[in-house]
């Protein structure tokens, strides 16, 4: 949501950072809307205590027989009728402000490059160097098939873009999630929560999917939505608080299953695990004062970078231009990790700052120790990694000549000590 004191003050400025992501200006309709609310506001106001004032004359003008004037009488039937319509209308303004602001998408920090897309995402730095092979290396899908990773067998119990995992590979994927989150935690001191992976209509709003991108989403029949990511419940969590301002930041951390309809995705990445309708993902979710949400994204992006020096998987980190940037987010750090198979960065995590624009669907507050004022706290969140592309740089970047995967180092007491995955075995040590 956007702070419409700003935006009256400040509505050329509102339309540009609209532009900047491709959308039309909104600024004088989100103003007139503005008008129209605060007027109402004020008419039924003004009505309230004139009902209060006649209220009070009723109790102190009664004629002979104990009976206030009749034309008093009247007059504050009529405001009651008047008060009834008029709230009624300053309801309903209200709810096509609400809903016209809900639907548009954060500011952009001003250091954002321009671009209609991807395209003109900005390359920050780069870690590693890819490995050179003495042989053509393969994408993860045809290593996958001697190593139990079984789409058919997916594609039998729930359709396309799902996958099964057997033996040594799905212990793979476990380890990865184990070796995330016990870094995160022990090493970058996020907190790790246990949350539901289903949800009502006031998170998804609250961190911005709902209204607009329900058709990503899966619902329940009973109203509920299944997690896109762990995003939701975590950042949620501080819903509706008023936080003392220095205990701030909080830092959370989940492993969970996500789910995404990927309706938007039609035709890509069709082959293997790049974009899956469930897969698991470690989240981190900071809940910071607005002084320091610039360096808590910094320092978030560099937990996150640190799983893929850990296990020695060459990166680079771009900045998302502003056609690429996602709706909540006012700034997001790519990571995209190199797969050897597809010759290729990819991404691998978004660590997005969000400002107040959470915090303020949320009503989601902070107040400074000794002071009475409160303000809107900032939120940021991202991924400490996506656990299924991680398991799909591992398989390419440690293949050998035969198929099979020699592990890396860090992964192999999560293992029992494994260090080679061997095609049509579960495994050897």
């Amino acid at each position: 949501m956007h702070d419409l004191k700003w935006l009256r003050e400040h509505g050329p400025d509102f339309d540009a950072a609209l532009a900047r992501r491709g959308l039309p200006p909104a600024a004088d309709e989100l103003i007139a809307l503005d008008q129209q609310w605060r007027a109402l506001e004020t008419e039924v106001q003004e009505d309230q205590a004139l009902r209060n004032r006649l209220s009070k004359e009723i109790g102190q003008k009664r004629g002979p027989d104990g009976k206030p004037p009749a034309e008093l009488l009247d007059q504050v039937a009529k405001l009651k009728d008047r008060l009834k319509t008029g709230e009624a209308e300053l309801e309903t303004a209200r709810a096509k402000l609400d809903t016209r602001l809900a639907d548009l998408p954060n500011v952009l920090a001003a250091d954002v490059p321009d671009g209609p897309d991807e395209s003109a995402n900005r390359e920050e730095r780069r870690w590693g160097e890819p490995r050179s092979f003495a042989f053509e290396p393969k994408p993860h899908d045809a290593l996958g098939a001697a190593l139990r990773m079984d789409f058919e067998a997916a594609a039998k119990l729930a359709g396309a873009r799902f996958v099964v995992l057997g033996g040594a590979l799905a212990r793979l994927e476990r380890a990865l999630g184990q070796l995330m989150l016990d870094l995160q935690t022990a090493e970058h001191g996020y907190q790790e929560t246990a949350v539901p992976l289903l949800v009502r209509d006031a998170a998804l709003f609250g961190t911005g999917q709902l209204p607009k991108f329900g058709d990503d989403l899966f619902k329940t029949t009973d109203g509920r939505w299944l997690i896109p990511t762990a995003e939701v419940p975590l950042t949620n969590l501080v819903a509706g608080e008023i936080l003392a301002e220095e205990d701030l930041p909080l830092r959370f951390t989940a492993l969970t299953p996500c789910f995404r309809s990927e309706a938007g995705a039609a035709g890509k990445d069709t082959r293997g695990m790049i974009r899956q309708h469930q897969f698991s993902k470690v989240e981190l979710v900071s809940i910071t004062t607005p002084e320091q949400s610039a360096a808590e994204h910094e320092r978030m992006t560099a937990c996150a970078e640190a799983v893929l020096e850990l296990l020695d998987l060459p990166y680079r980190v771009m900045t998302l231009a502003s056609g690429d940037t996602g709706f909540s987010a006012r700034k997001t750090f790519d990571i995209e990790v190199w797969l050897p198979g597809q010759g290729a960065y990819r991404e691998i995590s978004s660590c997005s700052n969000c400002g107040d624009f959470q915090a303020r669907r949320m009503n989601t507050r902070c107040r400074p120790k000794g002071e009475k004022q409160t303000r809107f706290v900032h939120t940021l969140n991202g991924s400490g990694l996506a656990v299924g592309r991680t398991l799909i740089a591992v398989l390419e970047t440690y293949q050998e000549a035969d198929g099979s995967i020699t592990l890396p180092e860090a992964i192999r007491p999560y293992m029992g000590g494994i260090e080679r995955i061997s095609a049509h075995a579960q495994s050897t040590g």
